[in-house]
């Protein structure tokens, strides 16, 4: 799940992490009230202003309605209102966003940390996830962060420093140090950089995250360590632990599609492609989706009905999949373990009767229990669909729809 900016710092600092203090918002008269507090609090006397949708590349990115970034810096507090007015209520679109771009709902107002003093500042990545081939987590962080460390990545990879922690024994002192010095740290900003990665990874084991990254991660020019940015992913599975979490969501930033399938308990993310498929089992719904790219399609969906698929999954699986305008074919492929196939099939004659009359190519593959009698169940229906039985059948039937 993924939250905001806020509410990630938020999270942050209540595990002892040092962030860029800020206020969020959701109108031009609370931003003005939110600069005043900040002044108050902090000193500050320039404000950044952040739009807050659940993407990067808000820096680079643009509002479609004013032309204005998605992250402006406002020099004094006359400035404030009319540069949340550019962003607040307008579409940002980002290269995470696609071309549609997100609506901003809310801004951060926040301190700038940029301030003048005995040294530069300087800016880190840094971020912590799985990884799950050796698995372990890791840390990884690089002394290029900003708003170009996919660049950095892509052309210079070397400059990526990585650590892995043991989950037996969690993150060693020696290894906070051997990041901060592989940075190029020392002296005092050092010795807040150790502080800083202790208290990161006690936020990310505490939360059950699935990642964090913070870009920039800032030494500001008295060798304070802050996080001026951060992006959260709490892992779902473990939320049932930590209700104060769940209550983070905001469903205005998800796909509605991802979010109704949730609601009938259905594992599904849309994707761009053209082929809807519905699938019982994770590994399967991967070799289908492999299966659609050989037969010259793409897939339209990832859509895991579970192992006890009955009419009403079915039906349901086929609605969220029909909304999308890009499918040109839906693919159901069923392995009857647990469930029979010829359940499955008269789930989706009766599922194609309820909505009424569907105007795409629908193939039908069936496989184990009762997969014969499931088959002649699609094809003694009368309706526009094709039963299958091989997958490389299925496979051509594919092909075909979309020729």
């Amino acid at each position: 799940m993924n939250i905001h900016e806020y509410q990630a710092k938020a999270i942050l600092k209540s595990h002892g992490v040092q962030i860029q203090e800020g206020i969020s918002v959701e109108s031009p008269n609370e931003a003005v009230s939110a600069a005043k507090k900040l002044n108050r609090e902090t000193g500050t006397k320039w404000f950044v202003i952040k739009a807050q949708i659940h993407a990067g590349g808000r820096g680079k990115g643009k509002i479609v309605e004013t032309g204005s970034k998605g992250v402006v810096l406002a020099k004094n507090i006359d400035e404030v209102p009319e540069k949340v007015k550019a962003i607040l209520g307008g579409t940002l679109v980002t290269h995470q966003t696609g071309p549609e771009g997100k609506k901003v709902k809310k801004v951060l107002i926040a301190q700038d940390v940029f301030y003048p003093g005995e040294s530069e500042p300087k800016e880190y990545y840094m971020s912590i996830l799985l990884d799950r081939s050796r698995g372990k987590d890791v840390i990884m962080a690089s002394a290029e962060g900003g708003v170009d460390i996919e660049d950095v990545a892509a052309k210079t990879p070397e400059k990526i420093i990585k650590e892995w922690i043991d989950p037996a024994t969690g993150l060693m002192p020696f290894q906070a140090r051997k990041i901060a010095f592989a940075l190029g740290l020392k002296g005092k900003a050092m010795k807040e950089m150790v502080k800083f990665i202790n208290a990161l990874y006690s936020a990310y084991v505490a939360t059950d995250s699935s990642q964090f990254e913070i870009n920039p991660v800032l030494k500001t020019s008295d060798d304070r360590i802050v996080a001026v940015d951060a992006k959260v992913n709490l892992d779902d599975n473990a939320l049932f632990r930590h209700p104060e979490l769940v209550e983070l969501r905001d469903i205005t930033e998800e796909d509605p599609l991802e979010v109704e399938a949730g609601e009938f308990d259905l594992n599904y993310i849309k994707l761009d492609g053209n082929v809807g498929c519905m699938v019982n089992g994770a590994g399967l719904a991967m070799a289908t989706m492999d299966m659609i790219k050989l037969s010259g399609g793409e897939p339209a969906n990832f859509l895991d009905v579970g192992g006890t698929a009955n009419a009403e999954t079915v039906e349901n699986g086929f609605k969220i999949i029909l909304r999308d305008p890009n499918v040109k074919a839906i693919l159901i492929n069923i392995f009857g373990g647990i469930v029979r196939c010829d359940r499955v099939a008269q789930g989706v004659v009766e599922a194609y009767k309820n909505i009424g009359e569907i105007n795409i190519p629908i193939i039908v593959r069936l496989q184990g229990t009762n997969a014969e009698e499931g088959a002649k169940i699609i094809d003694e229906s009368g309706l526009k669909v094709t039963s299958a039985v091989l997958l490389k059948d299925a496979a051509k039937r594919v092909k075909e729809a979309l020729s």
